[in-house]
C-alpha cells in the first residue's frame, strides 16, 4: 500500500469508529490456548470482551497476548488487532467498540490527551495519564510494563563511521551545517506529530523545513536506513527488532526530548467494574514484558518472518501462563 493510500485508510478508519459505524464486531483469537497452571477464571467463562490495537509488529503483539490472557481465563474473545493508525485505536475504545487493548503512556499523554510537555518519570508519567484519562473518558489504566518503546532516528554503521554522529545534538548541527546530507525518511504519523518531527526540530534548534523527508511506511524505512542509499537516517522504534537485526546504530536523545512510551493495559471504566477479575488475569504481563523480552519477539516478526500470534503464544506458553491446545 503506498502512503498515500495508508494514510487515508487511516484516516477513513477513524472517522468510521468516530460516527459509531463501519467496523466489524472482529474476529476469533488467531490461535487456540487453554488455561495456565490455575485453570480458567469462573466469574469470566463464557464473558464477551473485545480486543483492540494497533496495526504495527508490537501493537499487534501486544494485543496477541491480552487476547491469550483472556480466552486461557475463559473468556469468549473478539479480535480486533490490527485497527489503522493510533487514532482509530483510541477512538474505538473511547466509544466502546473496544473493551480493552494495550497503549503507551507518552502516547496518551501528548497525542490523546493534548499536553505540550512529557513527563520525564516513567512513573509519573503513568499516574498522570491514568488520572487524566479516568476523569475526562473513565478509561482505567492498569500498572505499567517497563517496555519503553519511544522514538529515535537510526542510520547504517556505515553512515555512524562516517559521520562520527552519536546523538541528536550531532544530529543537529548536521542539519545546521549541511542539510542536504541529512536526508531522513520517517512515517506520515510521526512527521505531524507534536512528540515527533516538529517538535523534534524545536527542542534541538534545527529547521525542520530544510531536510530533506521522504515518507516511508515504517516496515520499509528500516531497511532502506540500512542500505543508507534513500534514507541516511531512520525513524525507528528503539524496541522494534530490525534495529538490532539490520545491525542499526540508533542516537541518542542527549536532550531527552522524546517522551517515555511504557507499555501498558487500557480498559473501559464499565467493562473492569462489571469484571474485575481482569486485572488480576493480566497482572502478571507487567512482570513478564520488558525492552529485552519485547525486542526478541519484535526480532522474530520482523526479521525471521514468524507470525505474531505464535510468537505471542509461545511466549505466553514458555512463561507458563497460557498452555498450547
Amino acid at each position: 500500500m503506498t502512503t498515500l493510500k495508508r494514510l487515508l485508510a487511516s484516516c477513513l478508519a477513524t472517522v468510521l469508529v468516530a460516527t459509531g459505524c463501519g467496523l466489524s464486531d472482529g474476529g476469533s483469537v488467531p490461535l487456540p490456548v487453554g488455561p495456565g497452571p490455575d485453570g480458567t477464571v469462573p466469574a469470566l467463562e463464557g464473558v464477551r470482551v473485545t480486543v483492540g490495537g494497533k496495526d504495527f509488529t508490537e501493537g499487534v503483539i501486544g494485543s496477541y497476548l491480552v487476547e491469550f490472557l483472556l480466552a486461557a481465563a475463559g473468556m469468549e474473545v473478539s479480535d480486533m488487532s490490527s485497527l489503522a493508525g493510533s487514532n482509530s485505536f483510541r477512538q474505538a475504545l473511547v466509544t466502546g467498540q473496544v473493551d480493552i487493548g494495550m497503549e503507551y503512556t507518552g502516547t496518551a499523554w501528548m497525542s490523546y490527551l493534548g499536553n505540550s510537555e512529557p513527563i520525564r518519570d516513567p512513573e509519573g508519567q503513568w499516574v498522570a495519564v491514568r488520572d487524566a484519562d479516568l476523569e475526562a473518558h473513565d478509561l482505567r489504566w492498569l500498572p505499567p510494563t517497563t517496555v519503553d518503546n519511544t522514538y529515535s532516528f537510526a542510520m547504517s554503521r556505515a553512515t555512524a563511521e562516517e559521520t562520527g554522529l552519536r546523538t541528536f545534538s550531532d544530529y543537529a548541527r548536521l542539519v545546521q551545517t549541511d542539510p542536504e546530507s541529512a536526508v531522513t525518511c520517517m512515517e506520515t504519523e510521526f512527521s505531524v506529530r507534536r512528540d515527533g518531527w516538529p517538535g523534534l526540530a524545536e527542542a534541538y534548534g534545527f529547521d525542520a523545513a530544510t531536510v530533506p523527508v521522504p515518507i516511508m511506511q515504517p516496515g520499509i524505512i528500516y531497511q532502506a536506513t540500512a542500505t543508507g542509499r534513500e534514507c541516511r537516517f531512520g525513524e525507528v522504534y528503539t524496541t522494534d527488532g530490525r534495529v538490532k537485526g539490520l545491525d542499526l546504530v540508533v542516537l541518542e536523545d542527549d536532550q531527552r526530548f522524546f517522551p517515555v512510551y511504557n507499555l501498558a493495559t487500557v480498559v473501559r471504566g464499565e467493562f473492569l467494574d462489571a469484571h474485575p477479575e481482569i486485572e488480576d488475569v493480566l497482572a502478571p504481563l507487567v512482570e513478564v514484558l520488558d525492552n529485552e523480552v519485547m525486542v526478541e519477539m519484535n526480532m522474530r516478526v520482523d526479521v525471521d518472518g514468524d507470525d505474531p500470534a505464535l510468537v505471542a503464544r509461545d511466549f505466553l506458553v514458555d512463561r507458563g501462563l497460557v498452555s498450547a491446545e
